[in-house]
Formats: structure tokens, C-alpha cells, sequence
């Protein structure tokens, strides 16, 4: 468990050192768009560029993976809605509720951290769990927080609005150019080479410095405190029931006889027992939802997820030693 501590505590140090940063104005507020943006648009697109070129392109689009991860946060986002609705809470924030329960901080945090865990294999499923966060989990949520009120669109129309949006993430591009120059055997010349490793090296820190100072920004927007029935069984679904779905459905499907290693099946769980995804708070503020509430569940995810997590791993380790149906 000390050997997991101490790869799992810089990674939630870094967190923290953001949100005090951004809490004592050492870091201006004007400065956090900057950080988020130069994350997303340059540091962690070059990374999962890297990633994605150095992982048999079969592995970036693996069905079992994808199929298994996908029917997971699916079903995460309605158990989640449903909670939100029983409550008394519109559509709206119920669907934004269930993104976050459903969507991991993968980016951001799980790639680095996967791979300093369990070593550069581990990058492969994880790319997986964002494509299929990326372009399903997220547009089928906002899909639905934009029935409410009446929108006139239908919810497939809804859909493929929200598709559409997935088009202008970097993110995406940078994992669909890397499976390609993967499938291709192309590789960059070499000054570009090291322009995109510089780029690549400085995104684990930078990323993990943001989320804290994102963080922080979210917490100072939420107007008053949010009732704890609206965020501690969210906060729950994600850090417990998420990574606990994935692992009962994966060991499900090698008992029907699915090829599904151990490997690949313990960094889904994984993937899955992440906190909830920081960007969650500027999708709810942009679309009007309850941003004080979305911004209370991942402040709570990510605090409780430094042993949550790390516990976690040390469980998925022990599987992966000891075999998981053995």
C-alpha cells in the first residue's frame, strides 16, 4: 500500500497545490482559462498523440473494451437520473448529475496516473474510456439536458448536436490522429518529434495543477451550500458503483467466455473508480444547469478519490497478481 501512496499522493498533491494556489491568488483568476487551454489545446493532445501512435491501432478501437466500458456508463447515467428525478431535481440537473457520476477525469488525470501506475500498456484502455466518454457518455447527457424545457428537438436530434461538438475537441482529434499514424507506420520528423515530447512531458503536472485550480473556481461560483442528499449518492455512484459495474460486468463476460485479460480488465475498473471530471462544471455553467451542485460532486469525488483510488488500485493490483476468477 506505501508503494501505491507513493505514486497516487504527488498526483492529489498537485491538485491541491492548484486549488491553494488559485485560493490564495497566487495564481490569478484570469490565469485558470489560460492553464485549462493550454492543457487542452497543446500539453495533452501531443501526449495522447504520443500514446495513441505508440498503440496497435486495433487496441484503440477494441470492441470487447469499448462495448464493456460503454454499457457500464450507460447504465451509470440512468441509475444516476433516476436518483436525481426521485429527489425532485429537473431533468436538466439530473442529466448534468449523471454525466459527472459517469464521466472520469481520465484525461486529465487517469492517463498519467494509469501509466505511472501500471506502466505504458496501461494507455491503450484508457484512451478507449475517453473516446467512448468523449463521444457517447457526454453527448448522449447533454442529449437529454436539452429536452428540458421543452427545446423542440427530439432527443436523437439532440444527439447529434451534441455529436457535432465533439468535433471541435482537441482531445479527440489528437487520439484519432495518433490511432492513425499507429495504423499508417508514420512517424514524425525529428525536431517535430521533440516538440510534441516537450509538449507531451509538461501535461501531467500542468493538467494536475488546472484540475485544482479549476476546482477552485467552480467552488467560488456555486452560490450557497447544496444540500448533501444532492451530492453524496453521486459522489458514491461514481467513486463506488461505477468501478464496481465494470468490474461485476467484465468478470461477467469472461465467464461467457468473452476474451477479456486481466490487464485490460483491471485499468477499466480503474478508469472507472477515477473522481468525476472537472470540465463537468464549465459544461453546466455553459447550459445553465445547477453548476453549484455539479461543482460540490467533484470537489467531493476528487478529495475522497486520494484513498478511494488508491485502495482501488491496490485491490485491481492484487487481482492482477492472484488472477480475478481464481
Amino acid at each position: 500500500m506505501q508503494a501505491i501512496f507513493n505514486v497516487t499522493l504527488p498526483f492529489f498533491a498537485l491538485v491541491l497545490c492548484g486549488y491553494l494556489a488559485a485560493q490564495r491568488r497566487v495564481l490569478p483568476e484570469a490565469a485558470i482559462p489560460g492553464l485549462n487551454a493550454y492543457v487542452l489545446f497543446f500539453a495533452l493532445p501531443c501526449m495522447l498523440f504520443r500514446f495513441g501512435s505508440g498503440t496497435p491501432f486495433g487496441q484503440l478501437v477494441h470492441p470487447v473494451w469499448l462495448g464493456l466500458y460503454l454499457a457500464c456508463a450507460m447504465l451509470i447515467v440512468f441509475v444516476a437520473i433516476a436518483q436525481s428525478r426521485a429527489l425532485g431535481l429537473n431533468l436538466k440537473d439530473a442529466s448534468f448529475g449523471a454525466l459527472v457520476a459517469a464521466f472520469p477525469n481520465s484525461g486529465f488525470m487517469g492517463v498519467p496516473l494509469l501509466v505511472a501506475l501500471l506502466g505504458e500498456r496501461a494507455a491503450a484502455p484508457v484512451i478507449v474510456t475517453i473516446l467512448a466518454d468523449m463521444v457517447i457518455t457526454s453527448s448522449v447527457c447533454l442529449a437529454i439536458a436539452q429536452l428540458h424545457g421543452g427545446s423542440g428537438q427530439s432527443l436523437w436530434q439532440s444527439v447529434g448536436r451534441s455529436l457535432r461538438g465533439v468535433l471541435s475537441n482537441p482531445l479527440a482529434w489528437s487520439i484519432a490522429l495518433g490511432g492513425l499514424a499507429s495504423a499508417t507506420g508514420f512517424a514524425l520528423p525529428g525536431p517535430l518529434a521533440q516538440v510534441v515530447k516537450l509538449l507531451a512531458d509538461s501535461a501531467t503536472p500542468v493538467a494536475l495543477f488546472t484540475i485544482g485550480a479549476v476546482l477552485w473556481r467552480a467552488n467560488q461560483a456555486a452560490h450557497g451550500l447544496t444540500p448533501l442528499k444532492h451530492v453524496v449518492p453521486v459522489v458514491a455512484i461514481k467513486l463506488l458503483l461505477h468501478p464496481l459495474l465494470v468490474l461485476g460486468a467484465g468478470l461477467a463476460l469472461r465467464a461467457a467466455g468473452v476474451p477479456l485479460d486481466d490487464f485490460a480488465l483491471g485499468v477499466l475498473v480503474l478508469a472507472a473508480a477515477l473522481p468525476s471530471a472537472s470540465n463537468v462544471s464549465l459544461l453546466a455553467e455553459r447550459y445553465g444547469a445547477d453548476n453549484g451542485r455539479i461543482a460540490h460532486i467533484i470537489l467531493g469525488s476528487t478529495t475522497l478519490a486520494f484513498l478511494s483510488f488508491s485502495f482501488a488500485v491496490a485491490l485491481v493490483t492484487r487481482g492482477l497478481l492472484q488472477g480475478f476468477n481464481s
